[in-house]
């Protein structure tokens, strides 16, 4: 069994431990390059969950709360691990915020049913990303925190709260919804 990828591959030096140290001690500098190490990680992961829309604003919460939090970050794992479950838990955290804006809208799942299928055309127009913008908010999460991140589902059902079957019935609607999605 592989553990859960980082958000960047393990330090190669001590720079990313001496950076951290300062940035506990409250130096910007090194704080921020550990922002600019890390940053197109954590941007990718908040479009795969998030969406384009709010990948920015969240990205750069995930940093501020980062920041704040860098204190209690006592090494006992990667510091990319550390940053990634931060980013999990803003991300998580964020979107119930967004719950009852959303509710005035379509919901995902209707909106992927009623929507009219596309004719096959050129394989350019063959978006991934897209299509799991697309997914029903459970579905896309558990699809990323355990496809595309390689977290298990009994993690998963830690970082969300839910049981290890639940994590494995979400992933597999996710599935489903992809395929149907794609091959059309």
């Amino acid at each position: 069994m592989t553990p859960p990828t980082t958000l960047v591959a393990p330090v190669r030096s001590g720079a990313e431990a001496e950076d951290v140290s300062r940035a506990q001690r409250g130096d910007l500098r090194a704080f921020e390059r550990l922002y600019r190490a890390h940053v197109a990680r954590v941007g990718g992961l908040v479009r795969r969950m998030m969406g384009m829309e709010h990948s920015l604003d969240v990205t750069q919460d995930i940093f501020v709360r980062v920041w704040q939090k860098i204190g209690t970050f006592r090494g006992e794992s990667a510091f990319g691990t550390w940053l990634h479950r931060v980013a999990v838990n803003v991300i998580l955290q964020k979107r119930a915020s967004l719950r009852t804006e959303r509710e005035r809208f379509l919901s995902d799942e209707i909106a992927l049913e009623t929507a009219p299928a596309r004719g096959r055309t050129d394989a350019r127009d063959f978006d991934v990303e897209r299509a799991i913008a697309r997914l029903p908010q459970g579905a896309r999460t558990v699809f990323i925190l355990h496809d595309v991140e390689g977290f298990t589902h009994e993690e998963i059902g830690v970082f969300l709260g839910v049981t290890a079957g639940t994590s494995k019935a979400q992933l597999h609607r996710a599935r489903m919804i992809l395929r149907d999605h794609l091959t059309r």
